[in-house]
């Protein structure tokens, strides 16, 4: 996967644990901290809590794999260019960030190649 070296893939591997735990790539991201924790009822928002449910450290891997796919590969950077030119920054790095925990729950869960193009297409 793009900006996830050896100590990075350790750490998504030994902190995900059994990835048959997570029946969704949503719970799993969801665990990963790469989605916002707000409460919605009829279309009304109904505040925002937990935000620190889930694990930290999978939260600090995707964002430094994130950062680093994000000045290395091309199609990384033009999504992240993409999302900045409607939003800040840190967003951005942070969807980039959701696009890489997908990808490795699908990569974890099949036992399959990185695909950019399902990725970032």
């Amino acid at each position: 996967m793009p900006g996830v070296g050896k100590i990075l893939a350790l750490t998504i591997m030994l902190e995900t644990g059994d990835i048959r735990r997570f029946p969704e790539v949503g719970n799993y991201v969801s665990y990963c901290r790469c989605v916002r924790s707000n409460r919605t009822s009829n279309g009304k928002s109904k505040g925002e809590g937990n935000s620190k449910n889930g694990n930290k450290y999978l939260s600090w891997a995707f964002v430094e794999a994130a950062n680093f796919a994000v000045r290395s590969y091309l199609f990384v950077r033009r999504y992240y260019q993409k999302k900045t030119a409607r939003t800040n920054s840190i967003v951005a790095i942070k969807a980039v960030s959701h696009k890489l925990a997908r990808a490795s729950y699908y990569v974890i869960k099949n036992q399959e190649v990185f695909q950019p193009k399902k990725a970032f297409g």
